[in-house]
């Protein structure tokens, strides 16, 4: 029945001829049907062929059936003989283009008063996913990473490395790795004679990113390295001439800049929604309990507050903006006696002068109560990003004036996950051979700008940075999806 409807339909297109099926089968007979439909499909086509000088068009193929030729007089007998009434097994109209990278294009039924639907899913198949071997198997490995994988369209986990066996086993049998697929961290190196492996990402303590970046680079599989890049700017130095020597990718996971609701309000200020940009704040501010986590030792996180989750901050604010600070002023603060902050700062409240006047405040805090916001004050009016650095759940507000209206907006989009965007973003770059939106020089842009930070606050100074003229100077081309 399903072959029939099929080649009735393409015979129905080809020719024009406006006829039910039921009155096709009717008087032919399924079984003349069939070879009718064939004579004449080849009769179609070869007129095709002759009118374009022997070689048929090249068109994206409409199959299925309208709904106007659904014959729905049918009914279907259950198992104990009840009749029920149906119609025929048959499938709306749709474009299905032969490129799997193009989505199929569905039948349209909603009006345009409504938010219109994206185009369908567009995965790639298996085999021509890049493979990733994940480095370290810790909250956000387990949490975010591996689950993100389910709605990649690009990326697959072939691989993992980490310090405990135990784990190593569970999560690969959970994730289907296979045995000889898991590594050490002292036989990392033999990444390089997994041919499934054409991606490393490195999501361990900070301490390690230099050295597992380095390494990696040396087995010849491109680099996604989590933030902050490294603890210094010199490391990130080594990391970025590391990867050039080995003529490898690196990018650095700024999952922001994938995120749709903080790409909508960059382009909102680029476009000059409500006027030029006078002054941004911004707030990430979290609540720790484990002094003898990695987070809270300086020698393999490098700084607290700041680095951690004030760096959202400070690039979400370059980000938006498209060029660089050329000053810093901040203030650190850590509770005398609490265990948690004997080595790394608790708070840290920073302002970046822009270019053009523009000051953007920052603060960032590892003892309150969760805060993760940004507002971009403008000249005629206000764009409020709540959740702005958070994994899930952004709610954007605007605010302007019209006449003696005071107009407050509450933006809607569709959601992603980030981690699946970002990675699916270098995939992108490896297979098109392309620089990632955000490289190394990205992260050591941060570095710079964040041991400023840490001299002011020593220093109790406003810090002059080195001026950046251009903009997105650091940043690769555009992803193709946002």
């Amino acid at each position: 029945m399903s072959f029939t409807n099929e080649l009735l339909n393409t015979v129905l297109r080809e020719a024009g001829r406006e006829v039910s099926r039921k009155e096709f089968l009717n008087l032919a007979g399924r079984g003349l049907a069939v070879g009718v439909a064939a004579g004449t499909l080849a009769s179609c086509q070869d007129k095709s062929g002759a009118a374009s000088g022997g070689t048929a068009a090249a068109t994206v193929p409409t199959t299925g059936t309208p709904a106007s030729q659904v014959d729905a007089a049918t009914t279907y007998t259950a198992p104990d003989g009840q009749k029920i009434p149906s119609s025929e097994a048959v499938s709306p109209p749709a474009k299905v283009p032969a490129d799997v990278e193009k989505p199929i294009e569905l039948e349209a039924w909603k009006s345009d008063v409504d938010p219109q639907s994206g185009p369908t899913p567009t995965p790639l198949p298996p085999d021509r996913r890049v493979g990733y071997a994940l480095v370290g198997l810790g909250h956000l490995t387990l949490e975010e990473l591996l689950p993100a994988f389910g709605e990649c369209k690009k990326s697959k986990p072939v691989a993992l490395v980490s310090g405990s066996p135990e784990k190593l086993k569970k999560v690969a049998a959970q994730y289907g790795i296979k045995p000889e697929s898991c590594y050490s961290y002292e036989n990392y190196e033999k990444l390089k004679d997994n041919p499934e492996v054409q991606a490393i990402y490195i999501v361990l303590p900070n301490s390690m990113h230099a050295e597992y970046v380095i390494r990696g680079a040396q087995t010849g599989k491109h680099i996604l390295c989590e933030k902050p890049m490294a603890t210094s700017p010199e490391e990130c130095q080594a990391m970025i001439d590391a990867c050039n020597k080995a003529k490898v990718k690196l990018m650095i996971a700024y999952r922001i800049q994938y995120e749709p609701y903080n790409r909508q309000v960059r382009d909102m200020i680029r476009d000059k929604k409500y006027g030029e940009v006078q002054y941004i704040q911004a707030q990430n501010s979290q609540s720790s309990a484990n002094p003898d986590h990695w987070r809270h030792k300086k020698a393999l996180a490098g700084g607290g507050a700041l680095p951690d989750i004030g760096l959202y901050c400070l690039n979400t604010s370059r980000f938006l903006l498209g060029t660089e600070p050329t000053e810093v002023f901040a203030y650190s603060y850590s509770t005398p006696g609490n265990p948690l902050f004997k080595e790394v700062e608790e708070m840290m409240s920073f302002q970046l002068r822009f270019p053009n006047g523009v000051v953007v405040d920052n603060i960032t805090h590892y003892n309150t109560h969760d805060s993760r916001f940004y507002r971009v004050n403008t000249q005629r009016g206000w764009l409020h990003l709540n959740n702005a650095y958070a994994y899930t759940g952004q709610q954007l507000q605007t605010s302007h004036a019209e006449g003696k209206a005071r107009m407050e907006n509450h933006i809607t989009i569709p959601s992603k996950n980030q981690f699946a965007a970002e990675m699916d973003h270098f995939s992108e770059c490896i297979l098109d051979n392309k620089k990632p939106h955000t490289p190394g020089e990205e992260g050591l842009q941060d570095h710079r700008i964040m041991a400023a930070i840490y001299q002011s606050a020593r220093e109790g100074r406003p810090v002059k940075l080195t001026p950046v003229q251009g903009t997105d100077v650091f940043r690769g081309p555009e992803p193709k999806e946002a």
